[in-house]
């Protein structure tokens, strides 16, 4: 997959092709059923390639600074993401003042036309874009016709899935509730609508080195800016890191995430214990898989009673994780 960024990112003799437009993050279950109906009227047109645009930095830090939301899949992990699904070309537009003043006509007319020539454009049925969101699916397919390109608009809704992945009323998936969900502590949810575990990444870094002391080395992640970190508690995951070849190995973890009540300690951390393995893993970029809550973050009257639950926590993220 070609990787672009900026507006003079595309390179010189760029064809035409079908352009799907969002953040996507997470590429979430609605996300790839979006990026899947623009692969599949890349082929129906041709075998066209798939050009995906999206923004950086997120548009709502640029137009309310301040309110990034939680970061649910970096800038990378999408990208590889996308590519999993059949897109050709990753274009990251960055997303400025001035970008935000631009009208929708000349959205349209400068980056799907005159840069992308684009044949068909394929977006969710609540997509905005231009000078204060004012373009919308109807505007887009009324420029679509001027310019010679069709517009599609899809709802993100899957039918009939329920908690568990099947079952239960139709959903409309969203960032949002799944932010929602992280955010409460129900990886398992966020699951469901993201279409694989929630995850988060960043750097194994020095910590206190207080879990060795009790027989629990802890990996200290120190997670990437804006990262969408569940609520405080004990979880059971996967512990990712890529070997040589881009091959990703997953190591079964059970990770804390909170301030360490037990030592009143004030800095909220993502520590793993990463099962049946010694190493320290420092200096490495590492993803952490959140698959289901053990339990919640509780303070520990003795050393003692939390080195017990610690014991009942890796025996129930065994069951969880088999």
């Amino acid at each position: 997959m070609q990787r672009w960024r900026g507006r003079d990112g595309v390179p010189p003799g760029w064809g035409r092709c079908v352009v799907t437009i969002g953040v996507f993050d997470g590429v979430h279950r609605g996300h790839q059923q979006l990026i899947g109906r623009a692969v599949d009227r890349a082929r129906e047109l041709g075998g066209l390639p798939t050009t995906l645009i999206t923004f950086d930095p997120h548009p709502s830090e640029v137009l309310r600074p301040g309110s990034h939301p939680a970061q649910l899949t970096t800038l990378a992990r999408r990208a590889d993401l996308v590519a999993g699904l059949g897109v050709d070309a990753f274009w990251v537009l960055p997303f400025t003042t001035d970008f935000a003043r631009v009208a929708p006509d000349e959205f349209v007319h400068e980056l799907l036309v005159d840069r992308l020539h684009a044949s068909a454009v394929v977006v969710g049925r609540n997509f905005t874009y231009g000078y204060k969101a004012a373009g919308d699916v109807t505007e887009l397919q009324r420029l679509g016709q001027r310019f010679g390109f069709e517009a599609i608009g899809l709802d993100l809704v899957a039918e009939g899935v329920g908690p568990d992945g099947g079952g239960g009323p139709p959903v409309t998936f969203s960032s949002t509730y799944i932010r929602s969900a992280v955010a409460a502590g129900d990886v398992a949810g966020a699951a469901v609508a993201l279409g694989r575990p929630h995850r988060v990444e960043g750097v194994v870094v020095k910590g206190d080195q207080r879990g060795r002391e009790l027989g629990y080395p802890t990996a200290n992640v120190a997670v990437t800016a804006h990262a969408a970190v569940p609520a405080d508690g004990v979880y059971a995951g996967w512990f990712v890191r890529t070997r040589e070849g881009g091959v990703e190995e997953r190591l079964p973890t059970a990770v804390s995430v909170g301030t360490n009540p037990t030592f009143s300690g004030q800095v909220r951390t993502v520590e793993a214990f990463v099962l049946d393995h010694s190493e320290d893993f420092y200096g490495q970029r590492v993803g952490v898989d959140f698959v289901g809550r053990v339990r919640g973050m509780e303070r520990f009257d003795s050393v003692e009673e939390l080195i017990v639950a610690m014991d009942g926590d890796v025996a129930n993220t065994r069951k969880l994780l088999e």
